[in-house]
């Protein structure tokens, strides 16, 4: 029986891929670099802020010793266009509302900090349907290592078996996949909606 349903954020209830792509390249520019959209989904898509960097280091020669200004200025200009842009989605406060009159347990598990998972969450009104959250800074290593899922699972107690994980890029769907639990792949934001959540929660209970 499916007890808990777990979310990744960034692609999935909130639509901020764009967000990222933008303010890391805003930090980037004063340094002379900047990603090209492309690679960014391809290779960057889902990634905390200091992965990114690491892979800039290895593949562009990125100062080390910058790492910590370009993510200072990174998390600043995402948190400008945050308050600029997030708001409510209809679909996704029915969605999780309907979860929780269900019964389910609810969590979000991102690679975002915690500041960005909590801002987005207030502003898009979703707050208040989660039992927990987790991010980047609360496990030793971020996705694709199913690190976090298992630690949501933990603080929900709940068994991997038992719950289904939302999931949407490379980096989230290896660590949904690791974890043990039920995968629901979607392509973005405006294809998670309750009937489709309840639909893969009733395949999953009629194959078990």
């Amino acid at each position: 029986m499916i007890k808990a349903v777990l979310f990744d954020m960034d692609g999935v209830l909130i639509d901020a891929r764009e967000w990222h792509y933008e303010a890391l390249n805003r930090a980037l520019e004063p340094f002379g670099l900047l990603i090209d959209r492309d690679a960014h989904l391809a290779s960057f898509d889902g990634l905390p802020t200091r992965t990114k960097l690491d892979i800039l280091s290895k593949s562009r020669g990125v100062p080390i010793k910058l790492h910590d200004l370009i993510s200072k200025l990174k998390q600043k200009y995402t948190m400008e266009l945050i308050t600029a842009r997030c708001r409510p989605v209809f679909h996704h406060q029915y969605m999780l509302a309907s979860l929780k009159q269900q019964g389910f347990k609810i969590a979000v598990c991102s690679n975002s900090i915690r500041a960005s998972i909590v801002s987005m969450m207030d502003l898009a009104g979703l707050s208040q349907y989660l039992d927990c959250t987790f991010s980047n800074e609360d496990v030793e290593r971020p996705k694709p290592d199913p690190a976090i899922y298992l630690a949501a699972m933990q603080r929900l107690g709940v068994a991997p078996h038992e719950c289904v994980i939302v999931e949407d890029n490379d980096h989230g769907l290896q660590a949904a996949r690791a974890s043990g639990g039920h995968v629901l792949q979607v392509v973005s934001p405006d294809d998670v909606n309750f009937n489709k959540i309840s639909r893969f929660i009733c395949e999953v209970s009629e194959k078990n």
